[in-house]
């Protein structure tokens, strides 16, 4: 990506100006990890392979070759000649040798290196092949049997309102999205409804300037009406985008790469956020996406042959990761830093008669950087399940995509499960993704000691005269004082908006009261204590 403004500062107020400097000030405490490793910077990059992407022309089972050649006469990757797969590991038992589509030899690379892992047959309990739906189902943390994870709001955007929460109101964004023009239903949180900027195809002289009216000055007197509430929101992101366009242009001008990028969409978008990284942006998440993987027809050129569009994919995913990665790793960076592949579904099992495959259930994902433990996780799906009884589809799922995502989560990002639970849950068996992590996903995952300090710390009264508890609760708050000769409290309770939603005294028996806030969504909320001229303030998460 050309070194560009990335969106059109204006003279609206931002989300900051309009919330109390007190809660600013609040929001700026950093949490210590005695003993453990520092967490604070790391990140997740995540790639969507979209249009659902045919993993067995991507990694082919070796020892089901006859097989997988049956299905696939005109379209398979060869096992002799110069386009022949390439064999991943020789010492891998049986069930897992894999060979490697011939143009994945950046993946070959990160494999030696250690820094590269397959997880094989990823999909969710009951598979909707729509790519609309199915995409839905992946960004909301569903499985297709229900939505009661959420079906307008997205898993990243719950788990980061709730892990982040101290982070909400800074100037920049949790999130920033590349390589779509919408904004992805995966970052939608309960409260804060957008919680990622897309920094992709703004014009900074276009949409953003017509958003700030005449003179630049913020819409007012918004009516109630859903006319209202598309101007409210107009408004909102405007402040949003404005508050973060000088952070990610501060970023991206101070950042650098230090190696090569291939010239494609992917590498552009990788290479920007390896500058936006080493800019030192305090992005979380970073999600960026290649398109073209629903291939239904000219899969291949020519029947017999590899070449064609999913191996220029292949080769794009493959030599943009490669490079993003030999960045992070010259500049330093690459140990606060994992990258994941995923896909909305897979391929049939079986070709069509266009040199081409129809949708289908799995599909593998590769998982990517230092901190990585390489290697394959699962066996090669078992190809004699795909008959024309079942419309040739491999049936059966290794691993939950949401498994990889828990695993991360916690193992790395330092989660408690009620954060895990409360981003994705397991409806179908009632079970937390906490308790099936992938345990060789990692080198070092964090041990259980330090992902109780993120939790302790984060819970640390700081010598302040009020303990709320507790933290994150559910429906009830407790007001616990010090000073037992306090017969009343005031307090205000603020959104992650910073917007006064509940004003209210009440009196305390022995230092003690309780509320009921079963009514508040779920969410980061701020509390300000007041007992005469005495303030406190403190960040509580309802779950």
């Amino acid at each position: 990506m050309k070194r560009r403004n990335f969106i059109k500062l204006s003279a609206t107020a931002s989300v900051i100006g309009l919330t109390p400097f007190e809660l600013q000030a609040a929001l700026k405490s950093f949490m210590p990890f005695d003993n453990c490793p520092n967490i604070s910077n790391r990140k997740l990059v995540l790639i969507n392979l979209a249009g659902a992407n045919d993993g067995l022309n991507t990694i082919i089972p070796i020892n089901e070759y006859d097989n997988y050649a049956n299905l696939r006469p005109d379209i398979k990757v060869p096992e002799q000649g110069n386009n022949r797969y390439i064999t991943l590991d020789k010492s891998l038992p049986s069930n897992q040798q894999i060979g490697l589509n011939p143009v994945l030899t950046g993946f070959k690379s990160m494999y030696d290196a250690g820094t590269l892992r397959i997880i094989q047959s990823v999909g969710y309990p009951s598979q909707n092949k729509s790519h609309f739906k199915s995409t839905d189902l992946y960004l909301t943390g569903n499985d297709g049997n229900s939505t009661l994870n959420g079906g307008e709001t997205g898993w990243i955007g719950r788990f980061m309102e709730l892990y982040y929460a101290d982070l909400l109101l800074e100037t920049f964004p949790l999130a920033v999205e590349i390589g779509s023009e919408k904004t992805s239903l995966g970052f939608h949180g309960e409260q804060a409804h957008g919680m990622s900027l897309n920094i992709t195809g703004q014009d900074p002289a276009g949409f953003y300037n017509i958003l700030n009216g005449l003179g630049g000055a913020p819409i007012t007197n918004i009516p109630n009406s859903d006319y209202g509430k598309q101007l409210e929101f107009i408004n909102n992101t405007d402040a949003l985008s404005n508050t973060y366009a000088q952070s990610i242009s501060t970023a991206f001008n101070k950042g650098k790469n230090e190696t090569s990028y291939p010239d494609t969409d992917l590498s552009n978008q990788l290479k920007t956020v390896a500058k936006l990284i080493s800019g030192d942006l305090k992005s979380k998440v970073y999600m960026v996406r290649i398109s073209g993987f629903d291939t239904h027809k000219s899969q291949v050129q020519d029947s017999g042959g590899v070449i064609g569009k999913h191996a220029d994919l292949l080769n794009e995913l493959s030599t943009a990761i490669n490079a993003f990665l030999n960045d992070l790793t010259k500049q330093n960076l690459a140990k606060d830093v994992v990258g994941l592949t995923f896909s909305e579904f897979g391929r049939k099992a079986a070709q069509n008669g266009n040199l081409g495959t129809d949708h289908g259930e799995i599909a593998p994902m590769f998982v990517f950087g230092a901190p990585v433990a390489g290697g394959v996780s699962g066996t090669n799906p078992d190809l004699t399940e795909a008959t024309d009884r079942n419309n040739f589809q491999i049936k059966t799922v290794q691993y939950d995509y949401r498994q990889t995502f828990g695993t991360l989560l916690q193992d790395f990002i330092g989660a408690d499960q009620s954060i895990i639970d409360a981003a994705f849950f397991n409806h179908t068996s009632n079970s937390s993704f906490a308790d099936a992590k992938i345990p060789e996903l990692l080198k070092q995952p964090l041990s259980q000691t330090c992902q109780n300090a993120v939790l302790t710390s984060f819970n640390t009264p700081e010598n302040k005269a009020w303990t709320l508890s507790p933290n994150p609760f559910k429906d009830f708050i407790n007001f616990t004082s010090s000073e037992n000769n306090n017969t009343t409290v005031s307090y205000n309770i603020y959104n992650a908006a910073g917007l006064l939603i509940l004003s209210n005294t009440m009196p305390l028996s022995n230092g003690f009261a309780s509320i009921n806030l079963q009514f508040l969504k779920r969410g980061f909320y701020i509390f300000e204590m007041k007992v005469g001229n005495k303030k406190e303030i403190h960040k509580v998460v309802k779950i």
